[in-house]
C-alpha cells in the first residue's frame, strides 16, 4: 500500500505528501526515482493529449485529497452546478474539499497525512462544537470548534504530537490551540496557501466532457 501512494506521486511527477513526514526527507521516492513506475524503457516522458493533461491534473488532484473518483466527482458537479455564480469555481472547489473534516485535522496538525486524519476521525477521536462526529467528509464552517475529544487525549498516539503540535504554523483560515488540542475554523480561504497541485480549471474541463 505505501509503494502504492508512492508510485502515485512518481506518476503525477510532484510531490503529493502521502506520506507524511516521508515525503519532505531523502527518502521521498520523488528524490530517489525521479521519473514515472515500470519499465527502464518506457521511462520516456510522452506527450500528453489535452484529454491526457486533465485526466493527469484531475487525478493529482483527487489524489492529493485520497478520494475515490465517485467522491470527487461529487465535489466537482456540486461546484460546476453553482456556474454563474461570482466566486471563482477552483476555489468553491477547494473550500469544500478543504472544509472536510479529514482536511482540517490534516491541517491543524492532528495526523502527518490526510490518509492518517481520515482513520482518527472514522475512529472517534473529535468532536465538533462538543459533538462526536465520525465522518471524515463532514464539512466544517466558519466558527465550528474541531477538538480531540476529552477520553482520546491522553491516549500516547495525542501525547506524541503535542511536542510538534506546539510548534505547528495553521494556514490564516484556522486558529489553533495545541494546550486545548483544538482548533477553529475563522476566516475565509485563500487559493495561495491551499496550493494545490495541477492546474484546477482543467479538472472542470475534464468533467466537462
Amino acid at each position: 500500500m505505501n509503494n502504492d501512494k508512492c508510485k502515485i506521486c512518481r506518476r503525477a511527477q510532484e510531490k503529493l505528501f502521502l506520506k507524511g513526514d516521508r515525503c519532505f526527507g531523502q527518502k521521498c521516492a520523488i528524490v530517489r526515482r525521479p521519473y514515472a513506475p515500470g519499465k527502464k524503457g518506457k521511462r520516456r516522458t510522452k506527450t500528453l493529449s489535452e484529454f491526457g493533461r486533465e485526466l493527469r491534473e484531475k487525478q493529482s488532484l483527487r489524489n492529493w485529497y485520497g478520494l475515490r473518483e465517485q467522491q470527487f466527482k461529487n465535489y466537482v458537479r456540486a461546484v460546476l452546478a453553482k456556474k454563474g455564480k461570482t466566486e471563482n469555481l477552483g476555489l468553491m472547489l477547494m473550500k469544500s474539499l478543504e472544509s472536510r473534516l479529514d482536511s482540517v485535522v490534516f491541517r491543524l496538525g492532528f495526523s502527518q497525512s490526510r490518509t492518517t486524519a481520515r482513520q482518527l476521525v472514522s475512529h472517534n477521536n473529535f468532536l465538533v462544537n462538543g459533538k462526536a462526529v465520525n465522518i471524515p467528509s463532514y464539512q466544517i464552517k466558519k466558527g465550528d470548534v474541531v477538538a480531540v475529544a476529552p477520553r482520546k487525549v491522553k491516549k500516547v498516539y495525542f501525547q506524541a504530537i503535542l511536542p510538534a503540535l506546539k510548534k505547528h504554523k495553521v494556514p490564516t483560515w484556522l486558529v489553533l490551540d495545541a494546550d486545548k488540542m483544538e482548533g477553529k475554523m475563522t476566516d475565509e480561504m485563500k487559493m495561495e496557501e491551499i496550493n494545490p497541485p495541477g492546474e484546477i480549471e482543467s479538472i472542470f474541463e475534464y468533467y466537462a466532457r
